[in-house]
Order: C-alpha cells, then sequence, then structure tokens
C-alpha cells in the first residue's frame, strides 16, 4: 500500500509562518527519503495558523528541494482563478519535474466568506461554473484550446499532471467520476459515509482524455508514537484545535499537548472531541498500521494520505518515520 501526506504547515505555538514553511520544507525532504509516494500542499487564506496560501508556489520549491516523491496541491481552489493561467503554471511545474507533479482541485473558499471578495475583486466566485471550469483545465493541460481561441498553455510537453479532484462529499465524487478526474476524499474533514462516496466515484466513472479507469485515495489525520499513551498525549493539541475550528475561536497557532491538557472541556465539548475522532487515527506503530489497513480496506483503495499535526515539530517527524518502519516503506 501507499501512503502519502497531506501538509497545511500548520503555525505551532509560539511559532511563525515562516519557522511553518521551513517545517514543510523539512517535512517534504524527510518524507522523500523515507519513501512516501506523494506530498501535497493546501491553500488557505486570512488565518493565523496556517502558512500555505499560496499552493503552486510552495509546490515548486518543494519538487526542487526533492528527488523521488510526487509533489502537488490539495489543492488549488479553482473558483478563485482562472483555468488557463493554473494549466500554465502547472505545465511549467511539469516541465520542470516530469512525472512528479499532481493537480489536486477543490472549490471550497479557502477562509472566512470575506476571502471570497478579496480573491474575486469584490465578486463572489462562480461555484455553478465549476465543473466547465474542470473541463476546460484538463484541455488545457493536454494541449488543447478549449475555447477555439487559437490559446495553448505553454511550455507544452509529452506528459501532462492529473487533475485529482478533492472533496468531502457525493457532489464532489460524483462530479469527478463524469469528467473522469482522479479524486481524493478528504475523511479528515468529514469522517463519516466516506465509503459508499468513494464507491460511488468508482461505480460512475467516465473516462477521459486523462485517465481510463477511476482512480482514487483517502486523506485522514494521524499522529503515531511510540506507544499508545503518549500518541494520546500528542493528539490532545489536535482534539482542541480541532474544537477550536469549529467554535469559529481566532487563534494564532496550534495549541501544545500541555495547553491542551490543561483546557477545562464541558460536557458537550467532550462528545465533539469524542465526536471527531472519527477523522483521526492515533496511537502506537502497530495500532496505526492496523487500522489503517482496515480504513483502506473498508475503502477499497491502495493509498492513505497522511495529515500529521502535532506539537513539537520533531514529533511530527517521528510520527511520519514510525508509519514509515511499520509499513516497511523503501527508504532511499
Amino acid at each position: 500500500m501507499k501512503l502519502s501526506v497531506l501538509d497545511q504547515s500548520p503555525i505551532l505555538s509560539g511559532m511563525t509562518s515562516q519557522d511553518a514553511l521551513k517545517q514543510t520544507t523539512k517535512l517534504a525532504e524527510w518524507t522523500d527519503r523515507l519513501g512516501y509516494h506523494r506530498f501535497w500542499v493546501a491553500e488557505h487564506h486570512s488565518t493565523e495558523s496556517l502558512a500555505g496560501s499560496s499552493p503552486a508556489i510552495l509546490a515548486a520549491h518543494l519538487a526542487a528541494r526533492t528527488e523521488r516523491i510526487r509533489i502537488g496541491t490539495g489543492g488549488v481552489l479553482l473558483p478563485h482563478y482562472s483555468a488557463y493561467k493554473v494549466a500554465e503554471s502547472f505545465r511549467v511545474l511539469e516541465t520542470l519535474h516530469p512525472n512528479r507533479i499532481d493537480l489536486g482541485v477543490g472549490r471550497a473558499p479557502g477562509g472566512m466568506p470575506n476571502v471570497n471578495l478579496a480573491l474575486n475583486r469584490g465578486s463572489s466566485p462562480d461555484i455553478e461554473g465549476y465543473p466547465a471550469q474542470i473541463e476546460e483545465l484538463m484541455a488545457y493541460l493536454h494541449g488543447q484550446d478549449p475555447q477555439g481561441m487559437n490559446v495553448y498553455a505553454t511550455p507544452k510537453g509529452e506528459t501532462s499532471p492529473p487533475i485529482w479532484m478533492l472533496g468531502s462529499s457525493g457532489t464532489s465524487a460524483r462530479l469527478a467520476a463524469d469528467l473522469g478526474a482522479s479524486y481524493s476524499f478528504a475523511h479528515f474533514i468529514n469522517g463519516h459515509g466516506g465509503t459508499r462516496v468513494v464507491d460511488r466515484y468508482k461505480k460512475y466513472f467516465s473516462p477521459s482524455m486523462q485517465q481510463s479507469a477511476p482512480d482514487a485515495n483517502v486523506s485522514i489525520f494521524v499522529v503515531c508514537a511510540e506507544t499508545d499513551e503518549h500518541a494520546e498525549y500528542l493528539a490532545s493539541s489536535l482534539d482542541l484545535a480541532l474544537l477550536q475550528i469549529e467554535q469559529g475561536a481566532r487563534r494564532s497557532g496550534f495549541p501544545t499537548p500541555d495547553e491542551a491538557l490543561q483546557h477545562s472541556y464541558t460536557f458537550f465539548e467532550q462528545e465533539r472531541i469524542q465526536d471527531n475522532r472519527s477523522r483521526m487515527i492515533v496511537g502506537s506503530p502497530e495500532r496505526v498500521k492496523q487500522e489503517i489497513e482496515e480504513l483502506a480496506e473498508s475503502y477499497q483503495v491502495n493509498e492513505i494520505i497522511i495529515n500529521t499535526i502535532v506539537s513539537p515539530f520533531e514529533e511530527r517527524l517521528r510520527s511520519y518515520e514510525l508509519l514509515a518502519e511499520a509499513f516497511q516503506l523503501q527508504k532511499k
């Protein structure tokens, strides 16, 4: 089974955005050496807890700093941008790093509602036009002229980065199936009903110029440590962070485990933490390996994308290392 990485460039407590991007770079280099399959970076705007606002630029930096791991976006929020310009950006990346680039796309705003206005010159993005944008993007990536204007995405080349449509609902999965794109289900966002979503994607998939068969993976929060007890200690900070996000609390960074353990939780908050655990796998290498394999079996996929947010950063590196050892990934 393939293991991959989704990194949101989290800003840990007491750290800066620069620290977060340096950590993302080090993590990409580290997981490249450990034998992970992909490394995707996200797009978030106007937040003090996540530093990745421009995944295409960050992907270019990471591709230049790594050797064999696939580098991609998880993802570019396409309604904010021109499909043609996105195609050009990724044709440049593909030309620089052939067969190592993934173009993950989504349609979420990437922040609070005002982000939509800031990114779209005071207007709301055309969400209804998203399916047509995907078709246009795919055509440009494959050297076509979808608007009939004698305009092509350059630089041209023999290879094209695959489009991965990201989502956490049946709507996004059916659209990926209809358009013949790959599909990534965000279990770390929605821990319920995902197996039915991926099954419908596979059932209704239509071949496209990109691919002839469906291709799906699943992303989930994972915290792995030498013991179950230490993993639970580390995961307590993610428990609190997810709770704060749900409550709309303004945060300057992700809390530490000690800060989380000092927090006084209401009964309702404890219930929410338990429900959010459906989006996470926490434990020792043996336990985490078993649960990841069970997750892959339930989804009928052969690739799981790991999203680990723990403090301090060294524990994040160690979590990915323990997973690589448990799954016997091929180190460089």
